[in-house]
């Protein structure tokens, strides 16, 4: 007769000396004291900045007047934030700057990752080069340069648009293509891809080449074409990246931008061109009217605090790559 011994069940007992809480956060502190000197830096720029200009934002609630003092100014409440959100054109450019913003961001999102996809499919290194270099150049011209090219491509008389669109039958006249409203949000997005397709594609391909290289060849081996490769290990690769870059640009949805608005807008197409930023520029600061300019601020941020937090709320949610 045998008998059976049971295992006996060993206990792990923590290690004795083992930091845990404030002294592992110290202890790796102690270990990372040259990443957090160099941080010191950008902490005070951004103390400096970013959180004391915040102590601004009560101009909001006052009938701001530059020549007063602090205690001499006179607290209005919400009066700015009412006049706002009851001003037809404050609406009109809300429209405008959610309208371009959501434009630019599909527009950017879908040129780039397509380039991206395409310049990794590339065998030829020295045209992949070229291609790569093409695409860059137009994000270092100043908006300025950027805007006069635009303007001339799209001129009624010498435009290289109107010229071809001609030349090939597909309309009788020249078109006063900034000088109608409605054509002014495709021609912004057409703009932007252009000038930021490029730069936009670097950080896609700086992921693409994380990728294992073994899974192409083991698809390569199985017999899968390059559109397969593509869908089924490069994209589902990328995703955790697009992800991030969502959520970020999300953050930014009030930020349409400034220059070319500015540059490429005239009476014209006024209704369609003026963003939030221009707004403040005109009926804020170029008028006097700080607490105006401050309150439209202030309803940016939050919407961005909104978008941004809402976003990485359901990226979490569904299991995705999130900020935080």
């Amino acid at each position: 007769m045998s008998i059976k011994s049971e295992p006996v069940p060993v206990v792990l007992s923590p290690e004795p000396n083992r930091p845990t809480g404030l002294k592992l956060f110290f202890k790796k502190c102690g270990q990372q004291k040259a990443l957090l000197a160099m941080s010191v830096p950008f902490l005070i720029w951004l103390f400096i900045f970013k959180y004391v200009p915040l102590w601004g934002w009560s101009m909001a609630f006052q009938d701001f007047k530059p020549a007063k003092s602090f205690s001499e100014q006179e607290w209005v409440g919400l009066e700015h934030f009412t006049f706002l959100f009851g001003d037809e054109a404050f609406l009109r450019v809300l429209r405008n700057t959610f309208a371009m913003s959501a434009i630019n961001l599909i527009l950017g999102f879908v040129t780039a990752i397509f380039l991206a996809l395409l310049l990794n499919e590339l065998r030829h290194i020295a045209f992949k080069k070229v291609v790569q270099t093409i695409s860059y150049m137009p994000h270092f011209l100043s908006w300025v340069v950027a805007a006069s090219i635009i303007s001339y491509t799209l001129s009624l008389e010498n435009g290289i648009i109107n010229i071809a669109l001609m030349k090939f039958g597909f309309i009788d006249e020249p078109i006063l293509w900034l000088g109608i409203g409605e054509y002014f949000w495709g021609i912004l997005g057409t703009s932007e891809v252009w000038k930021n397709l490029g730069w936009n594609t670097i950080i896609y391909l700086a992921a693409i080449t994380m990728i294992d290289q073994e899974q192409y060849e083991a698809a390569e081996i199985d017999g899968a074409s390059r559109l397969q490769r593509m869908m089924f290990i490069t994209l589902p690769a990328l995703k955790p990246t697009i992800v991030i870059l969502l959520i970020m640009n999300l953050g930014h949805i009030l930020e349409a931008g400034f220059e070319a608005q500015y540059l490429l807008g005239n009476p014209m197409n006024l209704d369609y061109s003026e963003v939030l930023e221009i707004f403040v520029l005109k009926y804020g600061i170029s008028m006097g009217n700080f607490s105006l300019a401050t309150a439209a601020g202030i309803f940016k941020t939050v919407v961005s605090f909104i978008f941004l937090f809402t976003a990485n709320s359901i990226a979490k949610r569904l299991g995705q790559a999130r900020l935080f």
